[in-house]
């Protein structure tokens, strides 16, 4: 079947419908064993190749082998590389068959510059895990809608400890959390109850991401559909009245509205506001003006973020959520 580039989707006069008819069946890549390789690239912000180091040896200690993209190192003002550049790279290792997983290297701007550029065709018949988050929730969420395929959503290699034997212990549990999945263990994660929290029982696939991002894909050959799922969102450097846009967004387009459960992750960074110019509103009180007509699980404080505490999860994979007094459980299923 011939490929359809996501520019000429994006034309289609009602995207958003499209979106919604896409199909519920999502193929999860092949688990890696020990022996497989991982390739490491730049679609977004630049890093040196020094700094990826501590990661290439953490990941090389679980048994893998690491390919180095042709980004690593290289630098167009806040880019890693040109977007032909970053494009091609990463390009290569959606069509390299010996590289089955691709960890992006960090987060920062760029994907949204050449996700229309990228050829999925070889990818569909092919799949492999793509790793990150922030700036790669442009990834998680288009290839969810288009090629139906599970990602993890996880840390970056900006993100493993230079020293692994001096780093905090949660530090060191969510960098593991990423081996766990890649390795096909059935993840779990449990938070600690919060009297703002609304108890409940939810059913169903994990998607989401940077919530600025997820904003920015809306009405796009990239939006996601969120009808019966769980959705996560979180963010970091924004003001609360950039927050509350953003969940305003979230209800126009309809990603409230038939939700399975909620989750708020870390809102970090907030920008300070002067007094003549305060919000008024709480991360709290923002979400639940929005939900509060719908009865869904709501989950805050959830491990996800920019942030030490930020976990690997397995998007597109289906999962229970708990939420109760004595606190909140996520099981992939």
């Amino acid at each position: 079947m011939a490929y359809t580039p996501a520019l000429l989707i994006a034309d289609m006069p009602d995207v958003a419908a499209a979106v919604a008819k896409r199909p519920k069946h999502i193929t999860i890549p092949p688990y890696l064993q020990a022996g497989d390789t991982i390739g490491i690239t730049c679609p977004s912000g630049f890093i040196l190749e020094k700094d990826i180091q501590p990661s290439v040896e953490q990941i090389q200690s679980w048994g893998f082998k690491i390919v180095t993209g042709s980004t690593v190192g290289k630098r167009e003002f806040t880019f890693g590389g040109t977007d032909e550049e970053r494009r091609k790279d990463f390009q290569d290792m959606i069509d390299n068959p010996e590289v089955k997983a691709i960890l992006c290297a960090r987060g920062g701007y760029g994907v949204v510059r050449i996700i229309d550029q990228l050829d999925f065709s070889s990818f569909k018949k092919n799949p492999k895990w793509v790793i990150g988050f922030s700036d790669i929730t442009v990834f998680h969420n288009h290839l969810h809608t288009n090629a139906h395929v599970a990602t993890i959503h996880s840390k970056m290699c900006n993100s493993f400890p230079d020293d692994w034997s001096k780093a905090e212990p949660v530090q060191i549990e969510t960098i593991l959390s990423i081996k766990k999945a890649l390795l096909g263990e059935k993840m779990e994660y449990k938070v600690n109850a919060d009297e703002k929290n609304r108890p409940g029982n939810a059913e169903g696939l994990l998607v989401g991401g940077n919530l600025k991002m997820i904003e920015t894909l809306a009405g796009t050959a990239s939006d996601i559909s969120t009808d019966d799922k769980i959705l996560f969102v979180e963010d970091v450097g924004e003001a609360l009245y950039n927050i509350d846009r953003m969940f305003c967004n979230l209800k126009r387009t309809g990603k409230l509205t038939h939700l399975k459960g909620l989750l708020i992750g870390g809102f970090t960074g907030i920008k300070e506001e002067t007094p003549d110019e305060a919000f008024g509103r709480t991360v709290y009180e923002i979400v639940y003006e929005k939900v509060k007509e719908f009865d869904y699980p709501v989950c805050f404080g959830f491990p996800v973020g920019h942030q030490r505490n930020n976990f690997a999860y397995k998007c597109g994979v289906k999962h229970k959520l708990s939420v109760d007094a004595n606190g909140v459980v996520l099981m992939e299923v």
